[in-house]
């Protein structure tokens, strides 16, 4: 039996064990047979062509195990975490939530665990109107996350609310097993005129070959902010399929960094839907990877309504045989007059095995727009790097300066200093060098 059909097999148990939502349950059934219809992706696919799950999909993976077994200290996980500020923090351990490990509140706003959400009549509204509402039901993954979510983060934050400190949602995996599957969904709602900083990271403590497949919604009400951070920087042998999806109404600004360093496969599917005018959407992303890393990134950006804007700048950095890909489309439909679309893709190639699928797209329908892409390769420019050295400044550490500069602007976006100095590190990490850059 395949992993398809093993996963369809084992639907029904799951969902009546997990059976408490009605409105759940019916998105659960319809999902599973999406799923068995669609299957995994496949290269035959346009979406698909350069990231192959096949070899993935050979393992026998278990659904959530056990963790009540597991004994995980703040100390033991404190390094993964943003420590040096004040947070609240959403943790789960083997896709349980972790009381132990967490700082949620009801207070200023709902930010707790989305399967007691789902069954508090309170959350109901919220529930209703957004869950399974903003992600593409239709694309198979999603389909499997619906099918199999058992938990994740939910975040509400009320009208006229600036949420007064960061949420981090940490996943950690630590099991017995050695192949694990894991299924998170999260749901996040920003009032109208509200704002809220989110920093996001999966973590394999045992280097386990896991595969997660996640699903996380976003509303972003009118006139409000997001700053939403992905940090992914997992062990050599757990990979991600992190689906994102962000409705925005009017007047509203979301921004969106990802930084992939680590982890055997990663694919980051991120899709924005503008509904309203005045909307900005910012992606900016870094890639550093080395051995036979593959991070794939596929955004798109929907622009429905005039006067909006979207600004998206991702960089790579490839060495030895890793393989990068960057798909990004950005779509303008009659109605989106009046707007401003830039999209860029630059990459740094460090040997001649290390390579980039780069395809930046746009699709306009409309006639009174300002848009622009493009997209680079290249290596590291020798003349700068015998100038450097010449200057005293030995080759390795002139390297990675010269690598950390090309990423630099993509950091100038980071708004909390605390993550901006994290990644720098985790950069330099990747670099092999110890340099304290000016930040």
């Amino acid at each position: 039996m395949d992993l398809k059909e093993n996963l369809v097999s084992r639907h029904l148990v799951f969902n009546e064990k997990n059976s408490k939502n009605q409105f759940v349950n019916q998105l659960r059934h319809e999902a599973i047979e999406i799923f068995d219809k669609a299957g995994f992706p496949n290269k035959k696919e346009e979406e698909w062509k350069y990231t192959n799950l096949a070899p993935l999909l050979k393992k026998d993976y278990k659904l959530f195990p056990e963790s009540e077994d597991v004994s995980i200290g703040y100390q033991d996980v404190k390094k993964y975490f943003v420590h040096d500020m004040d947070t609240y923090n959403i943790v789960f351990v083997n896709g349980v939530y972790s009381s132990y490990l967490s700082s949620t509140t009801h207070e200023e706003a709902d930010i707790c665990v989305l399967s007691s959400a789902l069954n508090k009549m309170v959350h109901q509204p919220v529930i209703e109107n957004f869950y399974g509402k903003i992600a593409d039901k239709t694309e198979s993954l999603v389909a499997l996350n619906t099918a199999f979510s058992k938990d994740g983060a939910f975040i509400y934050v009320p009208d006229n609310v600036i949420l007064s400190k960061p949420v981090q949602i940490m996943y950690l995996s630590t099991t017995n097993e050695s192949e694990v599957m894991y299924h998170p969904r999260n749901l996040v709602v920003i009032g109208n005129n509200s704002q809220a900083h989110i920093i996001e990271r999966h973590q394999t403590l045992d280097g386990k070959a896991n595969l997660t497949n996640s699903v996380t919604e976003v509303h972003v009400g009118k006139n409000a902010e997001l700053d939403y951070y992905k940090v992914q920087n997992d062990s050599k042998e757990a990979s991600l399929i992190d689906n994102t999806f962000i409705a925005q109404e009017r007047d509203s600004k979301a921004a969106f960094q990802t930084f992939s360093f680590g982890g055997k496969l990663t694919r980051n599917n991120l899709n924005f839907v503008q509904n309203g005018e005045n909307t900005n959407s910012i992606l900016n992303g870094i890639t550093v990877i080395s051995g036979d890393q593959h991070v794939d990134h596929h955004t798109k950006v929907e622009h429905k309504f005039p006067h909006c804007e979207s600004h998206e700048l991702y960089k790579g950095i490839y060495d030895e045989k890793s393989r990068g890909v960057f798909n990004g489309k950005v779509y303008v439909h009659p109605e989106a007059q009046k707007l401003n679309a830039f999209q860029q893709n630059n990459n740094v190639l460090l040997t001649n095995d290390a390579s980039i699928d780069t395809k930046p797209q746009l699709e306009i329908f409309a006639d009174d727009v300002k848009c622009s892409h493009g997209c680079t390769v290249g290596q590291l420019d020798e003349s700068a790097l015998f100038y450097m050295q010449q200057r005293g400044i030995p080759k390795k550490e002139a390297k990675a300066l010269l690598l950390y500069a090309f990423a630099a602007d993509v950091l100038e976006h980071v708004q909390i200093p605390q993550v901006k100095v994290r990644i720098t590190k985790i950069i330099a990490e990747k670099l092999g060098v110890n340099i304290d850059f000016d930040l």
